[in-house]
């Protein structure tokens, strides 16, 4: 008797087990495994403009490597307009960062109104290498994390031996200092270059 007893606590114990850590846990109780989302250290409207300032960038550069002046110059404008209406107020850093942003933005504004000066795409390419310089210094110092920026190197941008850089959000190479239009190249130089830099804010 007891063991038949014993027998039946024993399968009760082993139901209820089975129901704890099986039956309850199921496929309709089970959080899904993701990949952990990326965490933005920077408000919703400072990345939002961040973010128009290197969508207008890359237009200037596109617009270099088809060699049309017309549409580097209006992109240019519209970076122009994009960076004045950054919110630094927004960001999320100490005075010392903010302030040396707003120097960055004062920096890249004046490198503008070179670029739209300038006459020559050799020119305006030499302003795009100088703009270039200043915005890669503002996005170290904001440390924008909307997406992972590359900083590439075109070793013969002005000749043989003086270089130029250019950002970007994409693995290929596309040079916009010697374009698709080169006199000498035509566009056999395109893929020319290298990325020295990763710019990688994000956070998991």
């Amino acid at each position: 008797m007891k063991k038949f007893l014993l027998l039946i606590i024993v399968v009760i114990l082993a139901g209820f087990t089975f129901y704890q850590f099986v039956l309850k846990k199921g496929p309709e109780n089970q959080v899904a495994k993701t990949a952990p989302l990326a965490i933005n250290s920077h408000s919703t409207v400072f990345n939002t403009a961040f973010e128009k300032i290197m969508a207008d960038y890359y237009m200037v550069g596109n617009a270099l490597v088809e060699w049309d002046s017309t549409a580097a110059d209006k992109a240019a404008l519209q970076v122009q307009q994009s960076t004045i209406a950054l919110p630094l107020g927004e960001l999320k850093a100490d005075s010392t960062a903010v302030e040396t942003a707003r120097n960055f933005v004062q920096s890249m504004d004046a490198e503008i109104n070179g670029f739209l000066g300038e006459k020559s795409i050799e020119q305006k390419r030499r302003a795009f290498n100088m703009l270039t310089s200043e915005l890669y210094d503002l996005i170290r110092t904001v440390r924008y994390d909307g997406e992972i920026i590359y900083h590439d190197k075109c070793q013969m941008a002005f000749g043989d031996s003086s270089e130029g850089y250019w950002l970007t959000n994409q693995r290929v190479i596309t040079n916009p200092y010697l374009g698709k239009l080169h006199p000498t190249y035509k566009n056999k130089m395109v893929g020319c270059g290298e990325t020295v830099d990763s710019l990688n804010f994000l956070k998991n």
